[in-house]
């Protein structure tokens, strides 16, 4: 039950939306979820500022999480996220900010898990 939302500070196309999406999919692997019940958002033309400067390029991700999983598995998702943005947007790493929510009750389909 991962929720992937991302904040991107540039114009995101909806072939690069749907590369992205694809990508994040497979990435998911890394925090032992799979693509199934992945719901991926990407807001783009987000205004962020770090350090007190805008951002021309640059992201921030938050990923929810119903459960958790090891640190060691969170720095590889980070890397990965970077990774796809770099190569599908050309943001750089120390422009992206990624955040994890582990999450203890998650609804879906007028219940919970």
């Amino acid at each position: 039950m991962p929720f992937i939302d991302s904040k991107i500070t540039v114009p995101v196309t909806k072939e690069k939306k749907e590369q992205i999406k694809s990508k994040l999919g497979q990435a998911v692997s890394l925090l032992h979820k799979t693509e199934n019940y992945l719901m991926v958002g990407i807001e783009s033309d987000y205004d962020l500022w770090l350090a007190g400067r805008k951002l021309e390029r640059g992201a921030y991700v938050s990923v929810s999480l119903y459960g958790s999983a090891s640190p060691s598995d969170y720095d590889q998702m980070t890397g990965k996220i970077c990774q796809i943005l770099e190569e599908e947007l050309g943001i750089s790493g120390s422009s992206v900010y990624v955040t994890y929510h582990p999450v203890t009750d998650w609804g879906w389909n007028g219940s919970n898990f």
